[in-house]
């Protein structure tokens, strides 16, 4: 299938940057006070070693350094940026929204600026955003942020949860241009809340007054991560005009190794076409995408004229996945 091309006002990518906390956390020093093995993760989630934020890291703080570290790789000045919406489930405060946090440690006098709160979807429905209002000429340049501190709301008593999650930031830089075949092609998201009790936090500021502890169940939300992400990344493909083997890199929320295997045996996908960081960064929530993208960006893999997929699932149930010519 051939790509709809077309002059039009695209979101670019300009620049990619990351964060990660100072302790990193290996199974075996986990398995010191949790009652699990480096066997037991790695067999189960494909997960290594996690980074756990430590005194003075807090999301906010995260944000920042992935921000200054995408505009920098961008090129970009900060007071350039007219636009930043950052995705998190973990804010440093119920308000202001750490966006604004970002805004002001970045020194930007004036800007639009939000959270999105979709959990592990985060990022996909923040850079949806941020890309409808660069295409209807609402921003011009604009900084997508993910960010958490998912090591706060885990209950390290519950060897099934505390395992998978870890702590960590990436952020990107879009830039309108007009453009032929560069730049986001097509999102698509998707919400059902129905499945509210598989995946969430028992606590809440309108219903306990207390941050709650995440609770999972995790074989029906890999059962769904499956068939809804398959789902979406043939439906996002479809909308951009490309077919999976026209795809150079998937670049997917960072769950589980075994769930980024299933969805890219369903898309007939080679795995070597998948960039995995869960190994070493665990699952980071709304900071796993685009973590993950720097990651690939920084040691060479995903480069320009690349077709990269985005996508993610979580909490909610949300889903999401993104197509962008780098």
């Amino acid at each position: 299938m051939s790509a709809v091309r077309g002059l039009s006002r695209r979101a670019v990518l300009l620049g990619t940057g990351s964060a990660l906390p100072r302790r990193r956390v290996s199974n075996a020093e986990l398995a010191e006070t949790v009652d699990t093995s480096d066997e037991w993760i790695v067999e189960r989630t494909g997960i290594r070693s996690r980074y756990i934020a430590g005194e003075g890291e807090t999301t906010g703080t995260l944000a920042v350094e992935a921000s200054r570290r995408a505009l920098d790789a961008a090129g970009v000045p900060a007071a350039e940026v007219d636009l930043i919406v950052l995705a998190t489930a973990t804010p440093d405060q119920t308000f202001p929204a750490v966006a604004t946090i970002v805004q002001a440690k970045l020194g930007i006098p004036d800007c639009v600026a939000f959270d999105v709160a979709a959990v592990c979807s985060g990022f996909l429905y923040a850079l949806t955003v941020a890309d409808s209002m660069v295409r209807g000429g609402a921003a011009r340049t604009a900084l997508v942020i993910g960010a958490e501190t998912f090591s706060r709301i885990m209950d390290w008593e519950d060897r099934t949860t505390c395992v998978l999650f870890g702590d960590g930031a990436g952020a990107v830089v879009l830039r309108a241009e007009e453009t032929e075949d560069r730049g986001i092609l097509a999102t698509r998201l998707h919400a059902d809340g129905r499945h509210n009790e598989l995946l969430f936090v028992d606590g809440g500021v309108s219903t306990t007054g207390t941050i709650g502890k995440l609770r999972m169940r995790g074989q029906e939300v890999f059962r769904h991560a499956v068939v809804n992400l398959s789902a979406v990344l043939r439906e996002v493909l479809d909308a951009a005009g490309h077919d999976p083997s026209d795809v150079d890199w998937v670049v997917p929320h960072q769950a589980n190794k075994r769930i980024l295997d299933a969805t890219a045996r369903k898309l007939g996908l080679p795995p070597e076409r998948v960039v995995v960081t869960v190994d070493e960064h665990a699952n980071t929530s709304a900071a796993s995408v685009p973590l993950a993208l720097d990651v690939a960006v920084k040691d060479g893999r995903v480069k320009r004229g690349d077709l990269v997929v985005l996508e993610a699932m979580g909490g909610g149930f949300t889903w999401g996945a993104a197509v962008l010519r780098i």
